[in-house]
């Protein structure tokens, strides 16, 4: 059996990094960090007002996401439609969110949505500049690994077979 290796697995630590910027925020914000919450937008900053403990488990979760594929991948796809299935259903969601959200964020600032009653714009930015984009690349990212590490493995699965 090859041992895991190639560009699958860069992918996949590159998701892993991704995905830990996103929980290093949350669980930083979880412990009344401020640094770049105004990038949030008010309306999210006043919904956890008296509650940024519960991004602790969030920031928690996000952290497990972004290292979970490598971990299956290096221990070779436990319950393997399961264990792939999952990570392409969070590959999915995050492209979808943050594909969406990126765009709708920077039509937003370019004026073309005018949204009624107007928009917080230092959240706005956050949104379409940072927060959105990086789970649209580490969506990117886990799908380019998940694609890459298939194709390894049906090589290797024909090859043994």
């Amino acid at each position: 059996m090859t041992s895991y290796a190639g560009r699958g697995r860069s992918a996949l630590v590159l998701a892993g990094l991704l995905g830990s910027v996103h929980a290093a925020f949350s669980l930083y914000w979880g412990v009344d960090g401020e640094w770049l919450v105004e990038t949030l937008g008010r309306r999210m900053v006043d919904a956890f007002a008296g509650w940024e403990w519960l991004l602790l488990p969030i920031g928690a979760v996000k952290l497990v996401a972004a290292w979970v594929p490598l971990a299956a991948a290096r221990a070779g796809w436990p319950a393997r439609r399961l264990s792939r299935g999952v990570c392409w259903l969070g590959a999915a969601v995050l492209l979808v969110w943050g594909g969406l959200n990126t765009v709708v964020g920077n039509l937003v600032l370019a004026g073309v949505i005018v949204p009624d009653g107007g928009y917080d714009r230092p959240g706005m930015v956050g949104h379409a500049f940072l927060w959105d984009p990086l789970f649209l690349a580490w969506g990117l990212a886990l799908a380019v690994g998940l694609a890459q590490s298939r194709a390894r493995s049906a090589r290797v699965a024909a090859s043994a077979g």
